[in-house]
């Protein structure tokens, strides 16, 4: 029987002892209770109270001594009851801790049951959340409280599913680079086997911030994998797995699971996005050309047929999936004219739905616009923001720098908003933070939408385009009222984008017919530097058994841009050099399939594929760059050039070879090689491509002459001169703003 039934009704301890307790007024409610042991000491509540009021004091050994006297003298059968109660009073007054927000008062009450009560789930997974949010949590203490073996035990535990819910969301966020998270959340699954939304809820968001936000795809997967252990024919969930794999390398699995993924979704927009993970991967993987090719027509067809059915009706996540879906196009193709067409017409559809499903949004920033553009003056300091995830050790990132440090403070206010938080050890990115006068970071939408409306930004810059759903998203709910797209792949054809900034030789006067923004060129070139960071090479001829004397040729360019018939003209110039080699950098982990590549294609030209050398990557940019200095020639790819790559090979003075079509893609190298006054190199056609090639091989003193050239155009040319061009980029800003503002 319960012997604190048995208080003395004339006099209550418990009352006036537990009124002093919630006031902290410790030592009077422990005087009150020691009288009370003395007046009833058969009432186990009071010590109970008592051992409390010693553990709010930080006396835990006192505590303990309390509750333990109390608890030996029991007999046998009264100890449950006895100890339930005791569990009750702590538990009651751990919450109310919680609830005023002391949670390491918290933590140190159910640290105290869990000794006392060592295999209540429902308390030790408090003790988690608790210390999670007091930021004292390590991975060992699942291992201190046996919490996985105890969700392990069979028969299987009633276990508070909000509970559990809240700490594998809070261990995915705060631990998620401890293995022994995905142990919690594998020993937890059969809790969820009859409520699998909620897993979702749980496993979906945390899988794609794990993925892009701190990129661990490899994390990522394995939550994927353990959520399809309960239900392998997730469409959600595979579409999601497919680029977790192929993100982490895994191109086979990547295609495997897109395929699956394709069979299973029914809608239209839904295959468009499958068809497009089994294309991502086939071309990420190299080697795959023609299925690659034969995926690409199958895109087109269905992207002609959404085109034509014009759908109003879409949801966010398909419209999010639906923005990249001809990414790929340029790629394999330059064919401006289709491309751009088809890109702007699917970004038009992509724009009308967000209006609908964002209409609160975009209604919102249009009239403020409106409202903002009656106070405005011509000639205000100017708010440019700048928008992008590459921000950081990234091509983007390393071109872009110079004009944050250019940029003029007195007439411009630089703001910063990063896609995609998680880059704290990333110099490069810290750096970009240090530059800007407000930063802002999220991978939300929403609030990357809203901060920007909110901070006033007059021209948002977005370097992303369509390379990252989310940047694209932001930008078409229009947060500025002028906005303009500069140097992340190509043009989006967003409506929402009001330019594309490019140059007389990237994009001439006939390019404008293909695109929806209006293009402003810059007086010379669309991207400048002052140059790179060189460090000490890793690579040398005589470890790769080429001799002194032999002629190198390197190809840097990752598996999207190694298409077979680029790469036939670089073979047929390797056929007509003597002693000459060529360098392949930039292997996938599916090295096998891209080798086979190269060798099939040897095979088919006629070429010893002995003259073959495949490089790895290399710990850092500059060690890059540092090795180019093996190369006597850089072969360019086609039809997407080389960008970032290209600057690097021309600030190293080495020449170079590049073909020149009529998409930016495929204009990137000739516009820098024009602008650093070189024109040894640049083809209109295949057989110029080739010639060059051959003639750059067997001609050295030619290479002597063009790498003094590039040598000489380090002080003259604007493409490394990084304070005129930004002046070029603040003038075009003025012009922009001053032309808004006088519509």
């Amino acid at each position: 029987m319960n012997k604190s039934a048995f208080i003395n009704p004339q006099v209550n301890y418990q009352q006036k002892g537990y009124e002093l307790l919630l006031q902290g007024i410790y030592l009077k409610a422990a005087g009150i209770y020691e009288q009370a042991i003395t007046a009833e000491p058969d009432v186990k509540s009071h010590y109970w109270y008592l051992g409390l009021i010693f553990l709010l004091q930080g006396q835990e050994l006192e505590a303990k001594t309390t509750w333990l006297m109390a608890i030996m003298e029991d007999e046998a059968e009264e100890v449950s009851d006895e100890n339930a109660e005791l569990k009750e009073i702590l538990k009651t007054e751990a919450e109310r801790q919680e609830r005023l927000e002391e949670y390491s008062l918290a933590w140190k009450i159910r640290q105290s049951i869990k000794e006392l009560f060592p295999k209540d789930v429902h308390n030790l997974l408090h003790l988690v959340q608790l210390a999670i949010e007091a930021k004292t949590y390590k991975s060992e203490d699942l291992e201190e409280y046996r919490l996985i073996e105890i969700l392990q035990s069979e028969p299987k535990l009633e276990v508070n599913l909000e509970l559990l819910t809240l700490v594998l969301r809070s261990i995915l966020d705060y631990a998620y680079l401890e293995s022994s998270s995905i142990d919690l959340v594998e020993a937890s699954l059969p809790y969820f086997a009859d409520n699998l939304q909620t897993l979702r809820s749980i496993l979906i968001p945390a899988a794609v911030d794990i993925a892009y936000s701190h990129g661990h795809s490899d994390i990522a997967r394995s939550l994927a994998e353990l959520y399809l252990n309960l239900d392998p024919e997730n469409k959600e969930f595979l579409g999601h797995l497919t680029a977790f794999y192929q993100n982490e390398g895994k191109f086979d699995l990547g295609i495997k699971t897109a395929k699956l993924f394709y069979s299973l979704v029914d809608s239209l927009a839904e295959k468009i996005f499958a068809n497009r993970q089994i294309l991502r991967g086939l071309i990420s993987a190299g080697g795959y050309w023609e299925e690659s090719c034969a995926a690409n027509r199958k895109q087109q067809d269905l992207i002609a047929q959404i085109i034509k059915e014009n759908p109003q009706d879409l949801d966010q996540i398909k419209i999010v999936r639906l923005l990249g879906a001809n990414y790929f196009a340029p790629y394999i193709e330059d064919n401006l004219h289709e491309n751009k067409k088809i890109q702007n017409q699917i970004l038009k559809l992509c724009n009308d739905n967000t209006a609908v499903y964002a209409q609160k949004q975009v209604e919102k920033y249009s009239q403020g616009h409106l409202q903002r553009k009656q106070q405005s003056t011509s000639n205000k300091k100017l708010k440019i923001g700048y928008i992008s995830y590459c921000l950081r050790t990234h091509s983007v990132g390393w071109l872009a720098r110079w004009i944050f440090q250019h940029h003029d403070r007195d007439k411009f206010q630089i703001n910063g908003y990063f896609m995609g938080a998680d880059n704290m050890l990333d110099f490069l990115h810290q750096w970009y933070i240090d530059q800007v006068d407000q930063a802002y970071k999220s991978t939300n939408v929403w609030s990357m939408a809203e901060q920007i409306y909110q901070d006033e930004i007059d021209i948002l810059i977005d370097l992303d385009s369509i390379t990252l759903d989310t940047t694209c998203e932001v930008v078409q709910c229009k947060p500025a009222p002028i906005q303009a797209t500069w140097l992340g792949w190509d043009a989006s054809g967003s409506p929402s984008v009001d330019y594309f900034i490019a140059d007389p030789y990237v994009l001439p006067e006939s390019a404008q017919e293909h695109y929806r923004e209006k293009i402003w060129r810059l007086p010379q070139t669309y991207i400048a530097v002052d140059g790179f960071e060189v460090g000490v090479p890793t690579v040398h001829r005589e470890q790769l058994d080429i001799p002194s004397d032999g002629v190198v040729y390197f190809c840097g360019q990752r598996g999207f841009k190694r298409h077979p018939d680029i790469t036939k003209l670089q073979l047929r110039i390797l056929k007509e050099v003597p002693n000459s080699y060529f360098l392949i950098k930039g292997i996938s982990s599916n090295e096998e399939s891209v080798k086979a590549f190269f060798y099939q294609l040897a095979e088919a030209e006629g070429v010893d594929s002995s003259k073959f050398r495949f490089l790895p990557g290399v710990p850092s940019e500059s060690i890059h760059r540092a090795n180019l200095g093996i190369a006597d020639i850089v072969l360019d790819t086609y039809p997407y050039n080389g960008a970032t790559t290209t600057l690097e090979t021309l600030w190293m003075c080495i020449p170079m070879v590049t073909k020149v079509g009529e998409q930016f893609a495929a204009r990137n190298s000739y516009t820098m090689m024009m602008n650093a006054g070189v024109t040894e190199g640049i083809a209109w056609t295949d057989e110029e491509y080739v010639e060059w090639g051959v003639r750059l091989g067997k001609d050295e003193a030619l290479r002597q002459q063009i790498s003094w050239k590039l040598k000489q155009s380090r002080k003259t040319s604007p493409l490394w001169n990084g304070k005129q061009f930004t002046r070029e980029m603040e003038n075009a800003y003025t012009q922009m703003w001053q032309k808004y503002i006088s519509s």
